[in-house]
């Protein structure tokens, strides 16, 4: 991984200590650090301050990431890939969408 990705017991394809299953191969910037992570608990435990998700006025950059080809993704295009990478098609786990809030303002906020 070319990227830096801060996390717990993080892997090459981004998986974690708290989330390894096959299709755990994604990251999440937060705008409050600018640093990705391969999930919000992974940020609470390595950071000193509340995560703050990635802003929708910021949707056009790139604040996803896939573990197993490393391309950066905007939200949009990852919330429209249905749980796949849309460069290299990779699975990404759809008990991602679970958190989204924590990742990403949505509209239930």
């Amino acid at each position: 991984m070319s990227l830096p990705v801060r996390g717990l017991e993080v892997d090459p394809d981004t998986r974690c200590a708290h989330y390894h299953n096959d299709r755990d191969v994604v990251a999440f910037r937060f705008a409050c650090c600018d640093a990705y992570f391969p999930c919000f608990r992974c940020h609470e435990e390595l950071t000193d301050h509340e995560a703050v998700p990635w802003p929708r006025e910021r949707f056009d950059e790139s604040s996803v990431l896939c573990g197993v080809c490393e391309a950066e993704l905007p939200v949009p295009a990852y919330l429209e890939a249905d749980y796949r990478c849309p460069s290299c098609n990779a699975p990404f786990n759809p008990g991602c969408g679970n958190h989204a809030a924590l990742y990403f303002e949505t509209d239930s906020e």
